[in-house]
């Protein structure tokens, strides 16, 4: 049976609260650290499911690695493994959306698991990293490709940190404010579709901060790679 997934969204950082998108791979806020403290204390406090989650998997993004060790650090402290997968990064190629190279989180974050992280990371332009393009075609593939990966895990539970778009447009359809999270279940195999627990459904969220409507997927997403101004 297919684990049940806890799907996060990383807490706010710095292009979120300056709106410059041309800072490389950034870090937290202030404020994002606080976020984490709430996400960290209600999951622990109020989502039984966190307590049975067996493994935890991070896009290798310094946004998301910083907030997984902020959220689930107790966790790790357990001997749950923390993994970092290419595939959860975020959509657009801007320096906002774009890794570091491994070397350098691995030094900053040596408690991950980058032995899973393809060997083209962090590249999104070039044609050996077609598979990252931020195209519709490629975004939706790539979902797939990781909800393929999860839904052969014998894990029960799984957390996965991720980012808004790539959560919102490739995988769900629901929106995800910063260090909040959803509760899904596969529906269905090839192609994978996700179910939302009612429990963080209806109230927009485990906290109850994200947006309740729904978008279908691929929904903003560019057919094709957009050109340059």
């Amino acid at each position: 049976m297919p684990p049940t997934l806890i799907l996060i969204r990383h807490a706010q950082a710095d292009h979120n609260l300056t709106k410059d998108y041309s800072i490389h791979d950034p870090s937290l806020t202030e404020l994002g650290r606080e976020q984490c403290v709430d996400l960290r204390k209600h999951l622990i406090r109020e989502e039984p499911l966190a307590r049975q989650a067996e493994l935890i998997i991070t896009s290798p993004m310094r946004r998301t690695i910083q907030t997984a060790l902020s959220t689930v650090d107790w966790l790790v402290e357990k001997g749950v493994r923390i993994e970092a997968d290419a595939d959860w990064q975020e959509n657009s190629d801007k320096p906002c959306d774009t890794g570091s190279e491994i070397s350098k989180v691995a030094a900053e974050f040596p408690d991950i698991d980058y032995s899973t992280v393809d060997p083209v990371w962090p590249d999104k332009t070039s044609p050996a990293g077609h598979r990252y393009r931020y195209t519709k075609t490629a975004i939706l593939a790539r979902a797939q490709r990781a909800l393929d990966k999860l839904h052969a895990r014998p894990e029960k539970v799984v957390v996965v940190v991720s980012h808004s778009g790539f959560l919102r447009a490739g995988v769900t359809g629901s929106w995800f404010f910063n260090a909040d999270y959803r509760v899904f279940d596969f529906d269905s195999a090839v192609p994978y579709r996700l179910v939302q627990r009612a429990s963080t459904e209806e109230k927009g969220g485990g906290l109850g901060r994200s947006l309740t409507v729904k978008v279908p997927l691929g929904d903003g997403l560019p057919d094709e790679v957009p050109e340059e101004d």
